[in-house]
């Protein structure tokens, strides 16, 4: 865990709870001072992880809690996902290729690329029984 969260959400693994997502994180921007952009990158990547979480992350029907923490230090974003899902690295996930036409290739992939670019530093670790996912990005200087 950071040692200092600025900010924790929990939500449920209903696609409903992306809008608290959204909510949330435009207030933490707000409290940061994030940049638009670095707004925007943030709601994008963490759309991509909590959706693809909900939708296939679970085995059951059953409500689950998906924690979030984010924090801001020294010019570096830090965020956390925490699940009970089935155990998945999204860094072990095979990378889509790019080199192929779109129609001949397998769906999906793209999405986890996108986050593996969009970050300076993902980390995966199965703790316990759950998930723990740590994304790392330096953000421009705060500061509207």
């Amino acid at each position: 865990m950071f040692e200092r969260t600025h900010m924790r959400l929990e939500l449920r693994n209903r696609l409903g709870d992306l809008a608290r997502l959204e909510r949330g994180l435009a207030r933490f921007a707000g409290e940061q001072t994030l940049a638009p952009r670095d707004l925007h990158s943030l709601n994008l990547v963490l759309d991509e992880i909590v959706t693809n979480l909900i939708e296939h992350g679970y085995d059951d029907d059953a409500e689950h809690v998906i924690e979030i923490r984010l924090a801001l230090s020294d010019g570096e974003l830090l965020v956390e996902v925490e699940d009970d899902g089935r155990p998945f690295d999204p860094l072990a996930a095979s990378a889509p290729e790019l080199g192929t036409a779109p129609s001949e290739r397998p769906i999906g992939g793209l999405g986890l690329l996108f986050v593996r670019r969009s970050v300076d530093a993902i980390e995966h670790r199965r703790v316990g029984e759950r998930n723990l996912l740590r994304l790392r990005k330096r953000i421009a200087a705060r500061g509207r």
